[in-house]
């Protein structure tokens, strides 16, 4: 452990010197990159440093214990006992400090929501969804923007896409990416019974141009004539954008704004944060099972949470919490099961770098 922390304060030694570099401080992205990795890497040096200075004290304090004087023996002896408390805590901290950090952490986040089986009740499940989501951001007092959104006839949602900007989205956000399952009796049932649907969530980091580069001429653009609802420039002016990325195939597209200027750079925020997630998910796919586990919001199509409403529970399957606190919950009341999932990855992470 003291090798990994002599090597991060090495590293923030470099990093603090490159931050005052003439070429760096021109670079906007590169010092941006630099300054978020300083600010983490303090975190770790400032324990390392504390915990430096307590372990002088307490051999100090040892020494002070082979003393003949009585009164002198006994003030050293409380000293050792507080200073190896606090070195111990500080060692807890230190290897906590050390486990692998997700380098997305901190980033904003493009959230996709999208129905899966079950019709029109799924989607307006996934509308549920994300209406619960946006309770909870509110909370957090991040910034939500529709980026695309695909309304269906009963008022839910076939898909929508937000990006949502916030300290940390990513961190708190990253788990819950999956197949979530809703049980109740739909509205248009007659006879009360209950059914089953599924409506898949994707949170994926926001990827900036440093992250993922783009060569243009990968990019097939075509523009054509909105279709959903919005004002009249919406429907008569081809301002709707659909990009493809020639080399992975993936496709997005974008309505939502009267100006396709703005649809194009919309679309390019979402192509870009797929990029991303995509090559983070080969990066894991090459990582070994257990590592796959830790990060555990790989598999998109596994069922990760029910919400059931006849029991007013919700089951989150991959930690095996229930929580008999539905209606809190779709009010955006959500923390509690994030913090558990958090938790519970930590533990498996610390484990993890134990064996």
């Amino acid at each position: 452990m003291f090798d990994k922390l002599k090597g991060v304060e090495e590293r923030f030694n470099e990093v603090e010197t490159a931050l005052s570099a003439p070429d760096v401080v021109k670079n906007r992205a590169a010092f941006e990159k630099l300054s978020r990795e300083h600010a983490e890497l303090s975190k770790v040096v400032t324990v390392f440093r504390e915990y430096q200075g307590i372990t002088e004290e307490l051999a100090d304090s040892q020494e002070l214990m082979q003393d003949s004087d009585p009164e002198m023996k006994s003030l050293a002896r409380a000293d050792v006992a507080r200073l190896t408390e606090a070195r111990d805590a500080m060692e807890v901290e230190l290897r906590k400090l050390l486990v692998p950090k997700d380098p997305n952490d901190d980033k904003n986040i493009i959230l996709e929501i999208r129905a899966g089986t079950g019709g029109d009740e799924a989607a307006l499940f996934a509308a549920d969804l994300f209406r619960m989501y946006s309770r909870y951001f509110e909370g957090q007092r991040w910034k939500v923007e529709i980026m695309s959104e695909h309304v269906t006839g009963v008022g839910g949602f076939k898909e929508i896409i937000a990006m949502v900007q916030g300290q940390g989205a990513y961190s708190r956000m990253k788990y819950e990416s999956g197949t979530h399952r809703v049980q109740r009796v739909p509205t248009t049932e007659t006879q009360g019974r209950i059914h089953t649907s599924a409506v898949t969530v994707a949170v994926l980091p926001e990827a900036e141009e440093v992250d993922v580069a783009i060569d243009s001429s990968e990019l097939k653009i075509d523009v054509y004539r909105s279709t959903g609802p919005g004002g009249q420039s919406v429907n008569t002016t081809d301002s709707a954008v659909r990009i493809t990325h020639l080399p992975s195939g993936l496709v997005v597209t974008c309505q939502d704004e009267k100006s396709q200027i703005k649809n194009k750079a919309k679309a390019l925020k979402v192509l870009r944060a797929r990029l991303l997630d995509q090559k983070v998910r080969e990066q894991d796919a090459k990582r070994s099972a257990e590592r796959k586990n830790q990060i555990g919001d790989g598999d998109r199509s596994g069922r990760i949470r029910t919400y059931n409403f006849p029991q007013g529970r919700v089951t989150d399957h991959r930690i095996g919490l229930t929580l008999y606190k539905l209606e809190e919950i779709m009010q955006g009341a959500v923390d509690p099961i994030i913090e558990e999932l958090i938790s519970h990855y930590q533990a498996q992470a610390l484990q993890d770098e134990a064996s």
